[in-house]
């Protein structure tokens, strides 16, 4: 598999810790075998975050690609200022953590646009993403064609207590809402209020099919990390669908 340059430090670190990990399971055994478990999927994770598969996409000059591989998320109208200025269609795609984070141009062209700006890590699926996140702008011209892509930034948090990995025990929902509420309070004090509400905090640690829905009544939580769980294809299926359970039952 071919993977990203930048990515090689980070697959390293995962692997060295990864083979630490495995040698003090079996030396030492007890919580080092679990915690060896529980970095092995972070182990494979960290390469296919950075890999860069081989396209074999449509050569067609009059053909535009995407330029990411995802989910469409929104198409509309919009006054671009900076590049095309005017009019133009945006097409949002969003790149959750199992996606391949390579992007490509869409089009043959001249590089005749580059711009850098820093910002926010607001949720990248949120309109004001676009204009407040840090993000990376290249516009492509081809004869009477112009496209403008941008790469935006986006931030996701996740609390997850040391004793909770792997042990089957569980913060209360009260103490997972305090903690994820200091959290959203320190993206506030050093960000700003508005970012703190739209950044997206995350509970995770022995997260399960029978404690998801009070862990999600929590007005601080957004959302959930599920890490053994989701290896139970029919309790995994039940976090996902814990509001539309507990509504029928």
């Amino acid at each position: 598999m071919r993977v990203a340059p930048e990515g090689r430090p980070f697959i390293a670190a995962a692997t060295v810790v990864l083979l630490m990990l495995a040698v003090l399971a079996v030396t030492r055994g007890g919580p080092w075998r679990v915690a060896a478990l529980v970095w092995l999927p972070v182990a494979v994770w960290v390469p296919a975050f950075f890999r860069d598969p081989v396209r074999a996409g449509p050569h067609d000059p009059r053909l535009i690609l995407a330029p990411a591989d995802g989910r469409v998320v929104s198409v509309a109208e919009v006054t671009e200022p900076d590049y095309l200025k005017g009019p133009a269609r945006r097409v949002s795609v969003f790149m959750s953590i199992f996606n391949v984070h390579i992007n490509y141009h869409p089009m043959d062209g001249v590089v005749e646009y580059r711009a850098y700006r820093p910002g926010t890590f607001v949720n990248a699926t949120l309109d004001k993403a676009s204009s407040d996140n840090e993000q990376m702008s290249l516009g492509l011209c081809a004869g009477a064609r112009r496209v403008l892509v941008r790469q935006i930034a986006g931030l996701v948090i996740a609390y997850e207590p040391v004793w909770a990995i792997g042990t089957g025990e569980v913060a209360r929902p009260e103490d997972a809402q305090e903690v994820c509420q200091a959290i959203r309070d320190r993206v506030s004090a050093v960000h700003g209020h508005d970012v703190a509400l739209d950044v997206r905090i995350l509970y995770g640690g022995s997260v399960k099919a029978d404690n998801i829905a009070a862990i999600m009544a929590q007005p601080a939580i957004d959302g959930a990390l599920v890490g053994g769980a989701s290896l139970d294809t029919g309790g995994f299926v039940r976090i996902c669908r814990y509001r539309e359970l507990a509504t029928s039952a």
